[in-house]
Parts: structure tokens; C-alpha cells; sequence
């Protein structure tokens, strides 16, 4: 049986702690920074303007702690201003490109049971940015990990098989890409796509932003196994660092507020390790 997990929570802010954090140290980072301007009653707000540059230093010591296999994983979202989208978004992704990260994908978490609504010239978001990062094009990824049932599908498109179905058929767009359709006949789980459909978190009402346990549960499954190491450097009510513990995941989290320190360590100790 594996031995015992560690779970390491910090008071303090992440552009100095990170500095302690061993080099390479690091299986997953998943979190979910202050979007700009939002939360300014808690931490203070950063302007969409001044963004990248506030982001980046951060960036800097999340590639260095970070192993060469593993994986970081960017929960943001860009806001609306003055009847546009803030483009302080697109604009991270292609500082951190220059500091040596690669942008190897995109999630797109859509949050089923998002109530609709309506400003002068948009409509509410559903959806919220998952961008995943990596220091190497050869990073863990445990695919099987994360596989779902075939579910209605099978029973409309593998009953009405064509001939060109049966053969490895060419991309009609020119891609060069092709599928066998066939090959999903005797399978009752495939891969999932890039879209993630979770409801939103509404037990915790003591944050003002947290999202569902599913959500890190299904890239600490993606990116990592037991005894890998987590890091949350803005770790807010401590979901990441929790779930991780359950998951049997050495554990690091990272918050500059001590009542949502106080909050995650509280839930956080409460979280039994899942036994094997």
C-alpha cells in the first residue's frame, strides 16, 4: 500500500512563496487566479489593462517549479468592457508563449445549470476557460483515466453503418485526418472532447467563486497518479487542495486572504484520504 500523503497549505502571497517551492517539483498546477476586476471587495481587483503584467512574474516561477512532464492548467475568463471583449486574455497566453510555455490546449468548461440573462448587447456566459500549458511536448496524460460511457450515440450512428464507415475514410475539409466508425462497435466507453459540461458550485457560500469538486477531479485524473503533487498558488477555499487529498495527491495550496486560509485548511482537514 502506498505510504501516507502530504498536504502543505501557505498563508501568504504566491509571488514570494513560490520562490521556496523546489524546482521541478511540481506534477499539476490547477487554479483559478482573480480575473481582473472582479472580486475587488476581497483581493483588491486588478485592472484588465495592467493584467499580463501583473500575471506574468507568477508565470515565470510556475514554469520553473513546475516538472518538465507536468502540466499547468489555467481556469480564466476575459470580461466585457465598454461594449467589447478585453482582449487581456489572448494577450497572457502570448506572454507566457514567450516565456517558454507552450499553449498545447483548451478546455471549455460550460456550466450546465447557468440561470440565462441579458445586458444592452450580450447575453450571460455559460462557459468559463480551461487553458492547459506545458513546459515539454512530452507531458503524462493518462487519457483512459477520463473516458466516458458510449452513451445514445452508438445507438443511432453504429446501427446505420456506411460502407465508407468500415474504412479508414478521408477528412472531407482536406485535413488529411480520418476515421473508421467501425472501430467503435464492441467499445462501451469512448474519449470525451474538450468541452467539459459540470454544473456550478452552490453548497459553499462562504467564497465568493468556487467551482465543482468535478472539475479538478477530472484533470488531476487526466494529468496525474497517487503521489503526484498538486499546486493551487491562489487557493481560495481550498477545492483543488481537497480533492486532491482525496485523491491521494500530495497536496500544496497557497492563499494571500486568512479568511479563506482559515476556510481551506477547515474543509480541507475534514477530507479523508480515499483508502485502497
Amino acid at each position: 500500500m502506498m505510504s501516507g500523503i502530504s498536504t502543505r497549505l501557505i498563508l501568504g502571497d504566491c509571488r514570494e512563496v513560490l520562490k521556496d517551492i523546489p524546482a521541478s517539483s511540481i506534477d499539476l498546477i490547477f487554479t483559478s487566479p482573480p480575473y481582473a476586476d472582479r472580486r475587488k471587495n476581497t483581493y483588491g481587483g486588478i485592472s484588465p489593462d495592467h493584467y499580463v503584467e501583473w500575471f506574468l512574474p507568477i508565470g515565470q516561477q510556475l514554469l520553473r517549479v513546475l516538472k518538465p512532464d507536468g502540466t499547468f492548467i489555467l481556469n480564466i475568463k476575459e470580461k466585457a468592457e465598454n461594449g467589447e471583449r478585453h482582449t487581456y486574455v489572448i494577450e497572457l497566453i502570448l506572454e507566457l508563449r514567450k516565456q517558454g510555455w507552450l499553449w498545447t490546449e483548451e478546455f471549455i468548461w460550460h456550466k450546465k445549470n447557468c440561470y440565462p440573462g441579458k445586458w444592452p448587447n450580450r447575453f450571460r456566459d455559460a462557459w468559463e476557460r480551461l487553458l492547459q500549458f506545458n513546459k515539454t511536448r512530452h507531458f503524462k496524460m493518462f487519457q483512459e483515466e477520463v473516458m466516458v460511457p458510449m452513451g445514445d450515440w452508438a445507438e443511432k450512428r453504429l446501427k446505420n453503418l456506411s460502407q465508407t464507415d468500415k474504412v479508414r475514410d478521408t477528412s472531407r475539409v482536406g485535413s488529411g485526418f480520418g476515421k473508421r466508425v467501425a472501430n467503435w462497435l464492441e467499445r462501451d466507453k469512448v474519449y470525451p472532447t474538450n468541452v467539459l459540461y459540470l454544473a456550478t458550485e452552490t453548497k459553499n457560500r462562504n467564497h465568493s467563486a468556487v467551482f465543482p469538486d468535478a472539475l479538478p477531479e477530472w484533470f488531476i485524473k487526466l494529468f496525474t497518479k497517487e503521489g503526484d503533487t498538486v499546486l493551487d498558488p491562489f487557493m481560495g477555499s481550498g477545492t483543488t487542495i481537497r480533492v486532491a487529498k482525496r485523491m491521494r495527491r500530495n497536496g500544496i495550496g497557497i492563499e494571500l486572504l486568512p479568511k479563506y486560509f482559515e476556510l481551506a485548511e477547515s474543509e480541507i482537514a475534514k477530507e479523508p484520504e480515499r483508502l485502497l
